[in-house]
C-alpha cells in the first residue's frame, strides 16, 4: 500500500472471518501470546461473536487497502464511568500488517472509532499500549494525549 493511498474502513462482516483471523492471530502474538500461551480458540471465538450480537457493546472495524485485502483491524467497547453520564469508548485492539505500517492504516483505524464514539454521544476514547510498544507511541503522541495513569491489574 503506498503512504498516500487511504484505507477504506468499515464495519467487520461474517464474511471477514478468513482476512481477519490472520490479523487477530498477529496482534496475540505481538503481546506474546503464542504457542504455549495462546488464547483458547473458544474466547477468538466469542470474540468474533460479539461483534454481531446487537446486545454486546463490542465492535470490530477493518481496513481494506486498494486491492481489498484486509491489513488493519480495531476492536472497541462503550462502558459506563464515575466520571461522566454519557458511555466512555476503550478502544482495545489494533494491529496492521507489518508492511501496512506508516502507511496511515492505525490512525485511520483510530479516527473511525473517534468518529463512532462521537456519534454515540462518548466525549472520550482511551486506550493502552505497553510501554516498549515505541513504533505505535509515536502514532499515539501525534492524535491523542497521554493520560499520566499507569495501568495496574490483579489476575483473579
Amino acid at each position: 500500500m503506498s503512504t498516500r493511498s487511504v484505507p477504506s474502513i468499515r464495519d467487520v462482516t461474517r464474511l471477514d472471518w478468513p482476512g481477519w483471523l490472520p490479523l487477530w492471530d498477529g496482534y496475540n502474538a505481538f503481546y506474546g501470546r503464542s504457542d504455549e500461551t495462546a488464547l483458547p480458540v473458544e474466547i477468538t471465538n466469542a470474540t468474533w461473536e460479539r461483534f454481531f450480537d446487537a446486545r454486546e457493546p463490542v465492535h470490530a472495524l477493518i481496513a481494506e487497502d486498494g486491492a481489498g485485502r484486509i491489513v488493519g483491524l480495531v476492536h472497541y467497547l462503550f462502558h459506563r464511568s464515575t466520571i461522566s453520564i454519557a458511555d466512555t469508548c476503550y478502544l482495545q485492539d489494533l494491529f496492521t500488517l507489518a508492511e501496512s505500517r506508516g502507511t496511515g492504516v492505525g490512525r485511520a483505524l483510530i479516527a473511525a472509532v473517534c468518529e463512532r464514539a462521537k456519534a454515540a454521544g462518548s466525549a472520550r476514547v482511551y486506550w493502552h499500549t505497553q510501554e516498549t510498544n515505541g513504533a505505535a507511541m509515536r502514532l499515539y503522541d501525534k492524535v491523542a494525549e497521554r493520560s499520566g495513569f499507569i495501568v495496574y491489574r490483579a489476575q483473579l
